[in-house]
């Protein structure tokens, strides 16, 4: 619906052999974090293990296994989530390909298949921000 949106451009961070980088909501109203369904993560082709990714919003940090029963934290269309998983990304000033699926559902949107289900992808070119 929104995907060339779905990354923040200059927000890809990297330490340790993690990268996080920040997105938005990919839908015009809140989800609560049940809905995001899954997500992945590459850096220049290589993609993050989906054992390593994790998912933080509103402060608190989630596995996706996790996220499935969370009924408390919801993703705003006007605040960012973190994406962030276990991917090497060179430090060196270059620019780097990010790019991030996204799987959520919508609740309140029956068709004839079930649930409502988005999958969007967005891919920016950026260099590691400074921290």
């Amino acid at each position: 619906m929104i995907a060339d949106r779905i990354i923040e451009q200059g927000t890809l961070t990297a330490q340790d052999g993690h990268a996080a980088v920040e997105v938005r909501i990919p839908w015009y109203r809140a989800l609560p974090g049940s809905c995001i369904a899954g997500a992945a993560l590459s850096i220049d082709g290589t993609q993050a293990p989906a054992n390593t990714l994790r998912w933080t919003m509103n402060g608190r940090t989630f596995s996706f296994d996790e996220l499935v029963q969370e009924t408390d934290e919801w993703w705003f269309p006007l605040d960012s989530a973190i994406l962030s998983g276990q991917v090497p990304v060179g430090q060196d000033g270059t620019e780097h390909e990010v790019q991030v699926e996204l799987k959520i559902y919508i609740p309140y949107i029956i068709t004839d298949h079930g649930v409502l289900h988005i999958e969007e992808s967005d891919t920016k070119t950026m260099k590691v921000a400074q921290r």
